[in-house]
């Protein structure tokens, strides 16, 4: 039985054009750095988010913690939103890897708010840690895009302040596509950025770290240290190189797809969604409907071939992907529409 599947855009199955530079990749050994097809991945990362250089990692938390440990010491202190991934959904990876400390800020809507980080920016105190590094992320995990704008504002902050920007850019073409500029646009404002390709770009494995030469060079060393130094890697690195070069150009149909369920699943009585907060490909919503639907619905819609996530804080969320056609939304909202009926 073949499911839709709306839980991620991590579930995107790697496309056959993938498959085959799988199968045909040059290889080498990439902890000697000879392997050819990682090298030119890495080359293209860079040229692409225009950075001096980058290195391909297994996953995006590994990749944002080796950028933690290559921007602090122990003992300092980064300022992240209390609802990004870094704080949010990395095991507490910072203090057991790098020993810092998080100063977590609300931001209202997700949105940095950029006199609020600036107010967060430690004092020359002997009592005080050092803010060493400042933690953003483009698109949000709420589905949220944020402002060429904003992005620019806190990145002056961290100049003014001596302070580098880490940019969690897992979906950072996600969010290029749904602002219409080039990703530069946004990269040019941090001096790291991660990027995964395992997400709405489709690649089965893999997220690249960008930055200056010196710095993506002890962000080596830290993903050895964390057990990510590859061999014969260019098997993973060949679909991740069509993932970084030619899937960003279809992402806006993913947009659009996740607009048009929006508009569905507002049509829908006790489903509470609005449509004009879609920036991405994620939906959010909620259901004026008993817990027993709410808690059951995940069981219900996988009996009808739909796999979704379960509620999480009043809200369910619906993602869109290569594997998911315009017919695919027609079939998962009707099916939603029958379950609450």
């Amino acid at each position: 039985m073949r499911f839709i599947d709306l839980r991620s855009d991590t579930v995107t199955q790697p496309t056959p054009e993938m498959r085959r530079a799988m199968a045909e990749a040059l290889v080498g050994d990439d902890v000697y750095q000879d392997d050819p097809t990682v090298n030119q991945l890495e080359q293209e990362a860079a040229r692409i988010l225009g950075k001096e250089a980058a290195l391909y990692l297994s996953s995006g938390t590994q990749s944002n913690q080796a950028a933690v440990m290559s921007w602090t010491k122990r003992g300092d202190e980064i300022i992240v939103s209390d609802g990004c991934h870094i704080y949010e959904h990395e095991v507490g990876a910072v203090a057991v890897l790098s020993g810092a400390n998080m100063r977590t800020l609300h931001f209202e809507g997700g949105l940095p708010q950029p006199a609020l980080i600036e107010s967060a920016v430690r004092a020359q105190d002997i009592h005080f840690p050092e803010t060493a590094l400042i933690c953003v992320e483009n698109a949000l995990s709420n589905g949220k895009v944020v402002p060429v704008d904003i992005m620019r504002q806190v990145y002056e902050i961290g100049r003014k302040h001596n302070i580098p920007v880490h940019l969690d850019g897992a979906r950072i073409f996600n969010a290029a596509v749904s602002l219409g500029v080039d990703v530069k646009e946004l990269t040019q404002y941090a001096d790291s950025v991660s990027c995964c390709l395992s997400k709405g770009l489709c690649a089965p494995i893999g997220t690249v770290l960008a930055g200056n030469r010196a710095f993506i060079e002890r962000s080596r060393k830290n993903r050895k240290l964390l057990g990510g130094g590859m061999r014969q890697a260019g098997v993973i690195a060949a679909p991740a190189l069509i993932a970084l070069t030619q899937m960003p150009a279809r992402l806006a149909e993913d947009h659009e797809n996740a607009r048009y369920m929006a508009e569905k699943l507002a049509a829908i009585p006790g489903v509470v969604c609005d449509p004009s907060q879609v920036e991405i490909n994620m939906v959010f919503f909620s259901l004026n409907k008993p817990a027993e639907i709410r808690d059951n619905l995940q069981r219900a819609m996988r009996e009808k071939g739909v796999k979704i996530s379960p509620e999480d804080q009043g809200k369910f969320r619906f993602v869109t992907n290569n594997d998911v056609s315009r017919q695919d939304v027609d079939q998962a909202v009707a099916a939603l529409a029958e379950c609450l009926r």
